[in-house]
């Protein structure tokens, strides 16, 4: 598994194994190539540094996380606290089989892209926005999702952060606006492949309002600055002012 993931990341990021230390030859670490960061480090424990002692000496990989994600990945089978990091924005990994390939890659993908915004000189976004996206009816139901617990989890292709505020536009042939959401849960490690549509990212989306199809129909969208809805896009303050109106007054 360690030698996949090595492959791995060399074909996907560019980046190579690193041997810093002559008393842990089996120790490596993987740096983002924009600005010499860890985003990884494979090395070999006790299981009892990591709580389980019946474990043996076992490969483990380090992985940045965000630490709003740090208590759902630690639910995870085979994934820990980080040993010799920070816990709050870091998480050990076991490499034995008990997260599967495809589950690593995605949490590699995760921790080049966190480790990769550190000291790059690109400064996060904090303040909360606005966003609108599509959905296919003929594809998704998303009103029994939501029926659920309130919550949906929805592909991430967009730089959300906890807070935003998400609007879902359904697509022909309802063509209208009907949902607006709220990111409680980003850069969620998610594994889905079934050969025409993948995710490797997800948002956690909670339902805060339903809009009836007369409420924002495409119709009156084009009206306040919206003609058309392919991908994840801002929303502009015409639409965004009408869209609160009609909330407020249910």
């Amino acid at each position: 598994m360690r030698d996949r993931l090595f492959a791995y990341a060399e074909e996907r990021f560019g980046t190579k194994p690193e041997y810093l230390w002559k008393r842990a030859p089996e120790c490596a670490v993987l740096r983002c190539s924009n600005n010499g960061k860890w985003y990884a480090i494979v090395m070999d424990v006790d299981g009892a540094k990591l709580g389980k002692p019946g474990l043996g000496k076992v490969f483990i990989v380090n992985v940045k996380c965000s630490p709003m994600m740090t208590g759902s990945l630690l639910a995870m089978k085979g994934i820990f606290p980080a040993y010799h990091m920070n816990k709050e924005g870091w998480v050990s990994v076991l490499l034995d089989g008990s997260v599967d390939e495809e589950q690593l890659k995605a949490l590699f993908e995760m921790s080049h892209e966190l480790a990769g915004q550190s000291g790059s000189g690109k400064k996060l976004r904090t303040e909360p926005k606005e966003w609108l996206i599509p959905a296919a009816p003929a594809m998704y139901d998303v009103e029994q999702d939501f029926m659920r617990d309130g919550t949906i989890i929805w592909k991430q292709t967009a730089n959300y952060i906890v807070g935003d505020t998400v609007y879902i536009y359904m697509a022909a042939p309802v063509s209208a606006i009907l949902y607006k959401c709220a990111a409680v849960e980003v850069n969620i490690p998610y594994n889905y492949d079934n050969g025409d549509y993948h995710i490797r990212k997800a948002v956690r989306l909670k339902l805060l309002h339903r809009f009836s199809r007369e409420d924002m129909p495409l119709s009156a969208m084009k009206e306040l600055g919206v003609s058309a809805v392919r991908g994840p896009r801002g929303v502009p303050n015409t639409l965004s002012c009408k869209l609160r109106e009609i909330c407020a007054e249910r």
